[in-house]
């Protein structure tokens, strides 16, 4: 089973790479990069029907203006720009925490927790699909909490809720040996931090 699993991710792909030939070209690409009116007329239409879309072309005509006005900076340009000192900071340490929160490590080491759990050895496998099933339906849920709660604050709860839960399995993997239950909170608390991954960072 597992190898067909690892191929059905393909099965997007081959869609995506039978079907783009199809898709139109974007309004904006045809008259920004390509300078063709026409062709960008042509695409609304086939976009959005038949009608004036001349507000439409304006405002890409506009946009047009904007980037021709703003001039391209190379890396090393960007990291000596005083103006972008802030952007570059948050941007380094969003990343750098994105890489550090644990999440490697919960999924190297689950498949030890589940063992430990007295899970049947065919389980763990669907065990772990569940759990990446949780960061996908979670990422999901993100999308739509994102618009009202704002960037900032699903990253200080995610990250709060992640090393509140990564201080609660540590303890639980520590009494393990001692409490026949903590191997079962062990594995409830490596979905809560699947979830609170998804959702935050």
């Amino acid at each position: 089973l597992w190898p067909w699993l690892l191929a059905s991710s393909g099965l997007s792909a081959l869609v995506q790479l039978v079907t783009l030939p199809f898709f139109p070209d974007s309004p904006s690409y045809l008259l920004i990069q390509k300078g063709n009116e026409e062709a960008c007329r042509k695409a609304i239409r086939k976009l959005w029907g038949e009608g004036d879309h001349q507000a439409e072309i304006d405002d890409i005509m506009k946009e047009k203006g904007a980037m021709a006005s703003t001039k391209t900076l190379r890396v090393l340009e960007v990291i000596k720009e005083r103006s972008l000192r802030w952007q570059l900071y948050i941007l380094m340490t969003v990343m750098t925490t994105l890489q550090l929160c644990g999440i490697n490590a919960i999924y190297f080491y689950s498949f030890e927790v589940f063992h430990t759990a007295k899970f049947e050895e065919y389980l763990i496998p669907y065990v772990s699909l569940g759990v990446g099933l949780c960061e996908c339906l979670s990422s999901i849920l993100c999308s739509t909490l994102i618009d009202r709660f704002g960037r900032k604050v699903l990253l200080w709860g995610g990250y709060s809720l992640m090393c509140s839960v990564l201080a609660l399995l540590t303890m639980t993997l520590s009494l393990q040996h001692r409490f026949f239950w903590m191997h079962y909170f062990s594995v409830i608390l490596i979905f809560l931090f699947v979830v609170f991954y998804g959702i935050g960072p």
